[in-house]
């Protein structure tokens, strides 16, 4: 508390216009404060009004060398953080409040001292009351300031719950109309496309601050990423190429072609899981036979670029029978001899028959190939004409 102390006469003439002082504090806020125009003219500004003069009460009291009870000092404090905490959830910012601070103190001290010159306060106390006035309300604002703020926080948490919820729902492929009651709590914007990305935990932050806001994340905690439990899943909103509302794919792989991130197709907003799904065989593709490791690949992967990847590894179990059909001709022979006539099978068929490019790509002699190929047509006869065996053959040694 202050060691200046207010004689009574100036103390009587300040409480007989703090109603005053209130309603001037709040016409100075409406006029300059654009967000406060319309709400303080009906009684949220009488409220408002109270809480001023109740404020600068207890104040005064101070002033004139009686301790504030605690129960005062508390309700004036909570008032002030209730009001920062109502202001968030109207949608006001903290700039419109501190600023209706800034201007209400001002209007007030116009007031005080000039009530208090009249009332006879001596010049050398003028600055040391200016002091207190303004110290007192630069506490209440920053008390409102906080609640403010406490309010905005427990908002983000709250719809990160929700948004997370939304995730969820999508990739467990709960009905449409479930999940857009959820987006509406979490006061998500329903995209037409969404576009799975799958990165390390470690990189996350980074990616995600190349994204559209409205993206959502969601831990490994899911069947589809079990395997890599250090890895995060965003599902980020896109549109078509060129749409102006919504990023398209292209724009997101250039947003994290530095990233390690695995990068899904865009399909219709309710069929994210399915770009997921996609994302994940890439991913398995990449680190298979490794287990669980850092997604260090030198920069984003696009699953589009591994579809055919993605076709041969659908069933691995029979993708390996497939080539050993295939491959049954070789079995009796030397592991030598049949390693030797596999690759220039698959040579053969890659180069669809042309003995110079097959052998370039063999590194042997031109005559090596053609006796090889011989030794094939012996071994498998009209079958290399059969266009089911080719595409078979082609399927097997990819």
């Amino acid at each position: 508390m202050s060691d200046l102390r207010l004689s009574a006469p100036v103390l009587d003439a300040m409480r007989a216009d703090l109603p005053l002082v209130a309603e001037q504090v709040v016409a100075a806020v409406i006029a300059e404060v654009p967000a406060y125009s319309e709400p303080f003219r009906g009684s949220m500004g009488r409220n408002i009004e109270t809480a001023v003069a109740t404020a600068l009460t207890g104040f005064l009291e101070s002033l004139a060398g009686a301790e504030p009870s605690a129960d005062r000092v508390q309700r004036v404090l909570d008032a002030a953080y209730r009001l920062g905490e109502g202001e968030a959830r109207s949608g006001r910012s903290m700039d419109a409040l501190a600023a209706a601070y800034r201007i209400g103190t001002h209007r007030a001290w116009d007031i005080l001292s000039e009530i208090a010159v009249e009332a006879g306060l001596p010049a050398t106390d003028i600055a040391r009351f200016a002091g207190l006035v303004f110290d007192f309300l630069d506490q209440l604002s920053a008390v409102s300031v906080a609640g403010h703020a406490g309010q905005l926080a427990q908002d983000d948490r709250l719809r990160a719950r929700h948004r997370t919820a939304v995730a969820h729902a999508l990739l467990a492929g709960q009905p449409e109309e479930q999940i857009r009651e959820i987006a509406d709590r979490a006061d998500w914007p329903v995209p037409d496309q969404l576009i799975a990305l799958v990165v390390p935990r470690s990189t996350a932050p980074t990616v995600r601050a190349q994204l559209d806001p409205d993206s959502l994340e969601l831990d490994a905690d899911i069947t589809a990423l079990s395997d890599w439990p250090q890895h995060l899943v965003l599902l980020v909103p896109a549109g078509a190429a060129g749409a102006a509302e919504r990023t398209s794919r292209q724009a997101v792989l250039d947003a994290v072609a530095q990233a390690d991130a695995v990068v899904g197709p865009s399909r219709p907003w309710i069929e994210a899981r399915s770009s997921l799904e996609r994302a994940v065989r890439v991913l398995k593709l990449r680190t298979q036979g490794s287990g669980e490791e850092s997604l260090a690949l030198g920069g984003a992967v696009d699953t589009e670029r591994h579809l055919a990847d993605v076709v041969l590894m659908a069933d691995e179990v029979a993708r390996g029978d497939l080539r050993e059909r295939v491959l049954r001709p070789l079995a009796d022979l030397r592991p030598s001899a049949s390693e030797k006539l596999t690759e220039t099978l698959r040579a053969w068929l890659l180069h669809q028959g042309r003995r110079d490019e097959i052998a370039a790509a063999l590194f042997v002699h031109p005559q090596t190939v053609r006796y090889r190929l011989g030794q094939l047509r012996e071994l498998y006869g009209e079958t290399l004409d059969d266009p089911a065996f080719i595409r078979d053959a082609s399927i097997a040694l990819a």
